[in-house]
């Protein structure tokens, strides 16, 4: 599964250095797959679609710290635990229900990213 940063986030960004594949951003800032990944050119992602690496994407909030599912590993390959919940000074950072992930999904999708 994915971690996701609940409303009472508090904007303290503990949470954004820690991630090691920059899945972590400030609310209304746009996010690439090429941010903190080796990713490059035209991409084919883990669902199919064909993107440029460094094509900006949408904020997913305006207003808090935000993760991006499709980058988000758990830390799995990196950590023992997902460090943005580690050092959140609110427990904010939480598993997200609605994505779940096999720790062989979550491997593939860190592989996926840093070539």
């Amino acid at each position: 599964m994915a971690i996701m940063i609940t409303d009472e986030c508090i904007n303290c960004g503990a949470c954004e250095p820690e991630c090691p594949n920059n899945a972590i951003y400030e609310g209304g800032a746009e996010w690439t797959y090429a941010d903190g990944t080796s990713l490059k050119g035209l991409i084919t992602t883990l669902n199919g679609e064909e993107v440029q690496a460094d094509e900006p994407f949408e904020p997913k909030d305006m207003d808090v710290y935000y993760i991006v599912t499709d980058k988000c590993t758990e830390c799995v390959g990196f950590h023992d635990e997902p460090q943005c919940a580690a050092v959140c000074p609110v427990d904010c950072c939480v598993d997200d229900p609605d994505y779940r992930e096999s720790e062989d999904e979550l491997l593939a999708k860190k592989d996926f990213m840093h070539l």
